[in-house]
């Protein structure tokens, strides 16, 4: 099974997220003592969010690349970057090693396209939802276009982010709010739901949604194990 090195702490919450359904998949496939051979360079989440506000995500870049380098470094045969709004400096990733790099939308994308999804929502950050870098890799990718909530509403499904999940805060209140958001985009159109930001799950599943869920989390984590059971013994 190939090492994989994973850049966490973009929330703790998150990567707690990562650790256990890796763990848990490679149980599944090689039995139940059976742990995914991992590491993890968990940053500092206020630097890094103190970098999003400021807009600086050059200096944002630069140290998600070092992080990959040192896992690389360390034994890392595959990256993954556990926080999909950070994705949006997957260029400066890539350059910074020479194993592969696992992009939490070509993952996502695949597997919507493989589901017949053609007009999913997308839930995530401010920057995720607003910006094109993740935007524009499931379209030119996967040829699919998403439905972005509007104003009052990306206001609101950030404000619980970066209130409440990243801080491990979970409340009935702002789960009835994203239902409430899913619900009236369904009516709108939507097929699907993409939880774009990688706490979003702690809030929605398939077992309370009105849409067929596409968490990103658990589907990167997915795919990054069926990556890592390729390595020749």
């Amino acid at each position: 099974m190939k090492r994989i090195g994973i850049i966490g702490g973009m929330s703790p919450e998150s990567t707690v997220i990562y650790y256990r359904q890796l763990n848990d998949g490679t149980r599944r496939a090689l039995g139940p003592l059976a742990t995914a051979d991992c590491l993890i360079a968990s940053l500092n989440f206020g630097e890094i969010q103190a970098l999003q506000k400021a807009g600086d995500w050059t200096r944002a870049g630069e140290v998600l690349a070092d992080a990959a380098s040192r896992l690389e470094g360390a034994g890392a045969e595959l990256i993954m970057l556990a926080t999909n709004t950070m994705h949006k400096c997957a260029d400066a990733i890539e350059a910074a090693v020479s194993v592969p790099f696992l992009h939490i939308a070509d993952a996502t994308g695949r597997r919507l396209q493989a589901d017949g999804r053609t007009a999913p929502l997308l839930l995530g950050t401010a920057y995720t939802m607003e910006q094109d870098f993740y935007k524009k890799r499931l379209l030119g990718a996967c040829g699919i276009e998403v439905i972005v909530p509007d104003a009052e509403d990306r206001a609101c499904i950030h404000a619980i982010i970066f209130d409440e999940l990243v801080n491990g805060i979970v409340t009935e209140e702002s789960r009835e709010a994203y239902l409430d958001v899913v619900s009236r985009y369904s009516d709108r159109g939507a097929d699907s739901v993409i939880l774009g930001c990688t706490e979003i799950g702690m809030l929605l599943d398939s077992g309370n949604c009105p849409l067929p869920v596409f968490d990103t989390a658990l589907i990167h984590c997915d795919v990054a194990l069926d990556l890592a059971a390729l390595k020749e013994a």
